[in-house]
């Protein structure tokens, strides 16, 4: 592919040095379609990205397009605070009856506001208020977003450095494998909360995501999942499960936590639950934790009534048969076939390949190598990210509705890349 040079000046002269994504892509966007995206020069690229997991049923679904189309025509509201409204009357019907009241999940729905982090900030403010207790524990590793409450329990120290302030009432424990098995699960965590000289303050909730993101895609088991959940029981802890970037069926089943068997506490949902990119997140919670005042969390944009309407779409249409979930654990396969292939044609280069469903991350021994293989796949035409605590890791995040063709075709890419650059 021949990039010819775009004219970025705008984005250099008046945007912030903040701006991250478009450094490693160096092309101005124009239109998206499936899992392809075009700029405006008319190069397209497959979309390993998703918007971050945004974007789990492609750009512009047309199913979901459609819907939002004819409620656009109608005048139907867009901007409603928490006014009830048919659109999240909608949305509030099929989300219970499509997906809480299969999995026998008795939650409440709370809108906090149109953001992740605004759904964590909302979890830890209400697990503070029932349980009267100030700290959390949180996991090494650990990605919640970047307010300030968010960034108390997450754990890359660059993103906590933006802060500018101390970071308080947050407290890390080693993840899953983060000892490499040297050391019994919970160990150290048990003995802390056991111990009146330990100096831990007892937690009011532990937060963990069931797959690190953005810290390496580590993949919790399922067994320790489910000693977290006993631990938190036993101890008089709240379990919150970040399900923001793994939810909605990334892993496979619509809630990352449903392999393991428990039942959280307090679910965050943000990223793919509009289903079309639109800004849209929940905090769920079990009804005997709903001691929320009238306005005690609010936000001016938590009724965005568009993204009502393409979330109800896309659940009527993906998740209502129980397919989506077979469907992304088969190409998961796929995926996980070529990452095998991969590393063993290049052996020494990388330390190894994980995930669940569709998400999955290959790790560079040369911490650099990650970041020049991503960057190779963007001349060849995929856009893939890394993550990890050094960028050290290649992150595959392709759309559920990628076809086993385009899935193939993007490996492919990426083989060529790794081959380039390994």
């Amino acid at each position: 592919m021949t990039i010819t040079q775009p004219d970025l000046s705008v984005f250099e002269t008046v945007e912030s040095e903040v701006r991250s994504y478009c450094r490693g892509w160096p092309t101005v966007f124009d239109r998206a379609q499936g899992s392809r995206i075009t700029d405006e020069d008319g190069h397209t690229y497959l979309d390993f990205f998703a918007g971050a997991g945004s974007l789990n049923y492609g750009h512009n679904n047309p199913v979901l397009k459609r819907a939002l189309i004819d409620y656009i025509e109608r005048d139907g509201i867009t901007h409603g605070l928490d006014m009830s409204t048919t659109a999240k009357r909608a949305f509030l019907e099929s989300f219970q009856n499509i997906i809480l009241r299969p999995r026998d999940l008795p939650y409440k729905v709370m809108f906090p506001g149109p953001t992740g982090a605004n759904s964590v900030e909302a979890a830890l403010k209400l697990a503070r208020k029932v349980k009267g207790r100030e700290s959390i524990v949180s996991f090494t590793n650990a990605f919640h977003g970047m307010s300030l409450g968010a960034l108390a329990v997450t754990g890359n120290s660059m993103k906590r450095a933006g802060a500018g302030i101390p970071l308080v009432h947050g407290t890390p424990m080693p993840f899953d494998n983060y000892l490499d098995g040297q050391t019994p699960d919970f160990l150290w965590f048990e003995r802390l909360l056991e111990d009146q000289g330990s100096g831990l303050n007892k937690p009011a909730a532990v937060i963990v995501e069931t797959v690190q993101g953005e810290g390496g895609i580590n993949v919790a088991r399922a067994e320790w999942l489910r000693a977290l959940a006993a631990l938190c029981e036993r101890q008089d802890m709240l379990l919150i499960v970040d399900d923001i970037q793994m939810g909605c069926g990334r892993t496979g089943a619509f809630f990352s936590f449903e392999e393991a068997g428990i039942v959280p506490d307090i679910v965050t949902v943000s990223k793919s639950i509009s289903g079309y990119g639109l800004p849209l997140a929940l905090t769920l919670f079990k009804p005997e934790l709903d001691i929320w005042e009238p306005g005690e969390h609010n936000g001016t944009f938590r009724g965005n009534n568009p993204a009502f309407v393409t979330a109800a779409a896309a659940l009527d249409t993906y998740w209502a048969d129980g397919q989506m979930e077979k469907q992304t654990l088969a190409r998961g396969e796929i995926v996980e076939a070529h990452l095998k292939a991969i590393v063993e044609e290049n052996p020494g280069a990388f330390a190894e390949y994980r995930g669940r469903g569709l998400v999955w991350g290959l790790e560079c021994n040369d911490k650099d190598l990650a970041g020049k293989i991503a960057a190779r796949a963007f001349e060849l035409g995929l856009l893939i990210e890394t993550s990890g605590p050094q960028s050290e890791v290649v992150k595959l995040l392709p759309a559920l509705t990628t076809t086993p063709e385009e899935l193939d075709e993007g490996l492919r890419i990426l083989g060529r890349a790794v081959r380039d650059c390994a």
